[in-house]
C-alpha cells in the first residue's frame, strides 16, 4: 500500500519495518519496527499513519518518528483477524477492513470461506457495520458520500453498501461484473476525480476501471507478469494528482503510469481537515 503526500512524499508499507518514507528527492528511510506484515495505510490529517498489521492481526497508530501503539486488536474480546486496510473519510472516521478470521488466512483465499468483515470506529467505538464477505480488502466512499465500496477479493468483484450518515450500511449490492473475469482475485481500488474506480487485479496483473455507470475497462494487464507484476494496491499522487503509483506484494520496487484523469485527494491532503477522532 501506497500514500502520496502533496509535497510529492511517499510512505510505503514495509516488512522491513513499519514502513519506508521515500522522500521528493528519491532518498528512502525505514521509519518504524513493528514486525508482522503491514499491509494497508492511511493517513490522518495532523500526520500519523494508520496501519493494518495483517501478521498480526491488529491495526496500529505509527507516528512519523517510528513509535507505534495498537490501535484495535480485538473486538467483543475476540482477536479481530486478519487486518488488511485502513480508509479514513471525511468525516475523520476510521473503516478498517478484516479480510477473514480463518486460520490460516490462505484457506479462506483458497476456499472462498465468507467470513470477512468491516468495521467502523468513530466517537461511538468500533464496531461491525458489514459481515459475510469473501476475503474484505480495499475500501473507499464515493465523493457524493452514498457508497461505501469493497473490494472482496475471492469473489472477483466490487461490492457497494448504502452509507447512512450515522455511518451505518444498507444492503449491499455488486457494482459491474460479478466476477470482473472468471478467476479475477481484485485487491485495491481508488477512486479518481471523474468518480472512474480503479482496480489493481493479480492473476492476470492488470488494472481495471470500473466507470460510474459499472461499466469495465483494462487498462492495462501483463499476463507474463514482465512489467506489472501482482499489482495489490493504486495510489495517485504528484501536486495535481496525476501520476499512479502502483504497489505490490511481490516487487521490491514501486511502478507507476500517467493516468488520462486526475485522481481524487484523500482525506490526509485536507490539511485543514479536523482531526482524526481516534
Amino acid at each position: 500500500c501506497i500514500i502520496a503526500e502533496p509535497d510529492g512524499t511517499l510512505w510505503i508499507s514495509d516488512d522491513r519495518a513499519a514502513v519506508t518514507r521515500i522522500r521528493p528527492d528519491g532518498s528512502q528511510e525505514l521509519i518504524g519496527s513493528m514486525g508482522g506484515a503491514p499491509n494497508g495505510l492511511a493517513m490522518a490529517a495532523d500526520g500519523p499513519i494508520y496501519v493494518a498489521n495483517i501478521g498480526h492481526g491488529a491495526f496500529y497508530r505509527l507516528d512519523q518518528d517510528g513509535r507505534h501503539q495498537v490501535l484495535l486488536d480485538t473486538l467483543n474480546g475476540k482477536p479481530v483477524g486478519s487486518a488488511n486496510f485502513v480508509y479514513i473519510d471525511e468525516k475523520a472516521r476510521f473503516w478498517l477492513t478484516v479480510s477473514t478470521v480463518t486460520t490460516p488466512r490462505s484457506d479462506a483465499l483458497h476456499n472462498k470461506i465468507a467470513d470477512g468483515y468491516v468495521i467502523l470506529m468513530d466517537e461511538k467505538g468500533p464496531r461491525r457495520v458489514a459481515e459475510g464477505i469473501l476475503f474484505a480488502n480495499e475500501v473507499r466512499i464515493d465523493r457524493e458520500g452514498r457508497y461505501l465500496y469493497l473490494a472482496e477479493t475471492t469473489a472477483g468483484h466490487v461490492s457497494r453498501y448504502p452509507l447512512s450518515p450515522d455511518g451505518s450500511l444498507g444492503k449491499p449490492e455488486i457494482f459491474g461484473r460479478s466476477p470482473i473475469f472468471p478467476g479475477a482475485l481484485i485487491d485495491g481500488i481508488t477512486f479518481d476525480a471523474d468518480g472512474n474506480l480503479w482496480i489493481t487485479e493479480i492473476t492476470r496483473h492488470a488494472l481495471i476501471v470500473l466507470t460510474p455507470q459499472g461499466n469495465a475497462h483494462t487498462v492495462y494487464e501483463d499476463p507474463t507478469g514482465k512489467t506489472l507484476f501482482f499489482p495489490t494496491s493504486l495510489t495517485f499522487g504528484g501536486p495535481d494528482l496525476r501520476t499512479a503509483y502502483v504497489g505490490s506484494l511481490k516487487l521490491d520496487h514501486l511502478m507507476s503510469f500517467t493516468p488520462p484523469v486526475a485522481g481524487a485527494p484523500m482525506y490526509h491532503w485536507q490539511r485543514r481537515a479536523p482531526r482524526a477522532r481516534v
